[in-house]
C-alpha cells in the first residue's frame, strides 16, 4: 500500500506528532511518497526504514497511491484536492490545526485511525466539487473547489453589484460585499459564517450566501446541483476577488464566470466510529452547556 504525505504549514510543534504518524506508517510496512517541500523540512527529523518516493504536484504524483494524508487543518486538506483531481485517489485529514472539519482525525485518535485503514474498516465518502468556467484561463489548470466559489470586492470599500443567473434565468442582484456559493461539504465553512444553513453532504445541492448583504431580506438559497449558476459583476473598483477555496484570482467586470457541478467527485476517508453527525456535535459544540 502506497501512502502519500502532504504539509502545508510546517511547525516546529508539529514534527513530533508528524514523525509518531509516519512511524506508525512504517511499522505496518506501508511505503511512503512525501510532498519534497514538506520532506525536505521534515527529514532531518526522520529516520526512515525506506527510501520514500516523491511529488510535488498532481502530475507527479504517484498514480499507484493508494491514499494520501493531510496533516494540518482544513486549508491543507483543500490544498491536496489540486494534487488528486479526477484521480479518485481517497484522502484522509489528520488534524495538527484549530477547527478541523474536513481534517476530522484528531491527533490523538491517529494510532486507532491508521489501524483502522490498514484493517479496511472505514468508509468512503464521495465529495461533489464545483467547477469554474470562465472567459479567461483561470486557477491554473484547476478550476475545482471542495468548499466554495466566492466573488468579492477588492480595492474599495464600496458594495459591488452581483447579477445572478440560475440556468440562463435572472435570479437576483446582490449588493453586497460579496457572494459565496457553496457546496454541501462547504456549507459548513464560509457560507455558514455569513448565516448560511449547515447541509448534510449527501445533499445534491449548492448554497447561494450573499457576504453582508445591503438588502437585509436577501438570504440564502439552495438549488439543486444540476443548476448553472453565472453571474455578472460591476462596481466602483476595477478589479474584483475571485476565489476557488483557498485560492485567489484578480478579475475585471469583462470576465465571464460560470459554476456547475464538476465532472468528478473527490473521496474522503473517515473511520467507521466518525460521522457528520458526530463532527457537527463536537466542531459546532451542539448540546454543550456554555454556563459552566
Amino acid at each position: 500500500m502506497l501512502v502519500a504525505l502532504y504539509n502545508r504549514t510546517f511547525e516546529e510543534h508539529h514534527i513530533p506528532k508528524i514523525r509518531h504518524i509516519v512511524e506508525l506508517l512504517e511499522q505496518h510496512e506501508l511505503h511512503l511518497a512525501f510532498h519534497k517541500e514538506f520532506y525536505e523540512r521534515i527529514e532531518p527529523y526522520l529516520n526512515l526504514k525506506t527510501t520514500p518516493r516523491f511529488f510535488m504536484n498532481g502530475a507527479d504524483l504517484p498514480k499507484t497511491t493508494d491514499m494520501l494524508f493531510s496533516l494540518g487543518g482544513d486549508g491543507t486538506l483543500l490544498d491536496t484536492i489540486t494534487f488528486v483531481g479526477g484521480a479518485n485517489i481517497p484522502l484522509i485529514g489528520i488534524n495538527l490545526g484549530r477547527l478541523g472539519f474536513l481534517a476530522a482525525i484528531p491527533e490523538e485518535e491517529v494510532e486507532e485511525a491508521v489501524d483502522s485503514l490498514v484493517r479496511g474498516s472505514y468508509t468512503v465518502e464521495q465529495r461533489t466539487l464545483l467547477h469554474l468556467d470562465s472567459s479567461i484561463p483561470l486557477f491554473d489548470g484547476a478550476p475545482y473547489a471542495l468548499n466554495e466559489f466566492t466573488l468579492n470586492r477588492k480595492d474599495s470599500s464600496s458594495m459591488i453589484k452581483i447579477h445572478t443567473y440560475l440556468n440562463g434565468e435572472f435570479l437576483n442582484t446582490y449588493w453586497a460585499d460579496g457572494l459565496i456559493v457553496a457546496t454541501p461539504t462547504g456549507s459548513t465553512g464560509y457560507s455558514l459564517s455569513c448565516g448560511g444553513p449547515v447541509v448534510f453532504p449527501q445533499t445534491s445541492s449548492f448554497v447561494i450566501t450573499p457576504v453582508a448583504s445591503h438588502n437585509l431580506n436577501t438570504r440564502s438559497i439552495v438549488v439543486p446541483d444540476d443548476t448553472v449558476i453565472s453571474f455578472e459583476v460591476e462596481g466602483r473598483a476595477d478589479q474584483f476577488l475571485c476565489t476557488l477555496d483557498s485560492r485567489t484570482e484578480t478579475i475585471d467586470d469583462k470576465v465571464q464566470l460560470a459554476v456547475k457541478k464538476e465532472a468528478f467527485s473527490v473521496s474522503l476517508v473517515r473511520p467507521d466510529e466518525h460521522n457528520f453527525l458526530k463532527t457537527l456535535r463536537q466542531k459546532l459544540y451542539w448540546g454543550i452547556d456554555s454556563r459552566n
